[in-house]
C-alpha cells in the first residue's frame, strides 16, 4: 500500500465527515435553498459533493464523456440520508480502488476526455482539491446567505 495515497485517503475521508456533520444541521428543506439564481441548490450542490469520489474516480481511470454523461444521469439521492448514503458508499469505492493500486498503476498517466493529463496518483489530488472547494462553498453558502450556525469545525 502506498503511503502516500493512504494520507490523501485520510485527508479525503475528514473533509467528507465534516461535510455529513454540516449536512446533519440542515432539513430536508434546506435543500432547496437556492443562493444564486441559475446555480446550484444547497441539495444540488449536496449531490454534487456526494457523487465526487466516485465521478472522479472513473474519470482518473479514463471514462469518456458519454460514460461520464451516463453517471451522472443515473445519481439519484432524493434526501439527506440519501446523500449521506451516497457520499459514504462513493468513497468506500474510490478508497478500495486507491488501496489496491500498484506503484505503476498509479504513476500511469490518464487523460480525461475534455484533454487533461495527470498520474492516476495526481488524480487523487485532484479528487482531495475538489471536495474541499465545494465543502467550502457549501459552507459559506449556509454561514453568509442563511445565517447557519453550523458549529461545525472544517479541520481537525
Amino acid at each position: 500500500m502506498n503511503t502516500y495515497c493512504i494520507n490523501a485517503l485520510n485527508q479525503i475521508k475528514i473533509a467528507l465527515t465534516k461535510t455529513v456533520e454540516i449536512m446533519d444541521t440542515l432539513d430536508e428543506t434546506d435543500l432547496d435553498y437556492r443562493p444564486t439564481q441559475d446555480k446550484h441548490s444547497i441539495g444540488e450542490l449536496l449531490v454534487h459533493i456526494a457523487s465526487i469520489c466516485k465521478a472522479d474516480l472513473l474519470i482518473a481511470n479514463g471514462a469518456t464523456q458519454d460514460e461520464m454523461s451516463a453517471f451522472y444521469s443515473s445519481v439519484k439521492y432524493g434526501s439527506l440520508s440519501g446523500i449521506k448514503t451516497g457520499l459514504l458508499d462513493n468513497f468506500q469505492i474510490l478508497e478500495e480502488s486507491y488501496l489496491n493500486y500498484i506503484e505503476a498503476e498509479l504513476q500511469q498517466e490518464i487523460t480525461s476526455f475534455w484533454g487533461v493529463t495527470y498520474s492516476r496518483y495526481e488524480w487523487l489530488l485532484e479528487i482531495l482539491a475538489h471536495i474541499y472547494h465545494h465543502r467550502g462553498q457549501l459552507h459559506a453558502i449556509l454561514v453568509h446567505c442563511y445565517a447557519k450556525d453550523l458549529k461545525v469545525l472544517m479541520f481537525e
